[in-house]
C-alpha cells in the first residue's frame, strides 16, 4: 500500500483547496414585478415568464385511451 513519505503541510493543503469554495447564486429581477428570481424560471410572485403569464394557462387535458368493446363469451356445446 503507498504511504506518503512525507507530511502534507497546513499551506500547502490549502492551496490544493482554493477552488472548492461555494458561490453566491446568480439572481436577476423579474420583467413584470421586480422581485429577484433564479434566470430561467417563471416568476414565484406573479407567475411571469419572459413576459407571459405562466399561471393562468391551461394544462393538458390526460387522452382516455379507447378500449376495445369486451366480446360476449360464448360456450360450446358438445353434440352428442
Amino acid at each position: 500500500m503507498a504511504v506518503p513519505f512525507r507530511k502534507v503541510s497546513k499551506t500547502r493543503r490549502d492551496m490544493r483547496r482554493t477552488h472548492y469554495k461555494i458561490t453566491a447564486n446568480g439572481l436577476v429581477e423579474c420583467t413584470n414585478c421586480g422581485a429577484k428570481i433564479r434566470p430561467h424560471r417563471a416568476c414565484p410572485k406573479c407567475g411571469f415568464y419572459k413576459g407571459v403569464d405562466t399561471s393562468k394557462k391551461e394544462t393538458a387535458k390526460p387522452v382516455e385511451e379507447k378500449k376495445a368493446p369486451k366480446k360476449a363469451k360464448t360456450t360450446k356445446k358438445t353434440e352428442e
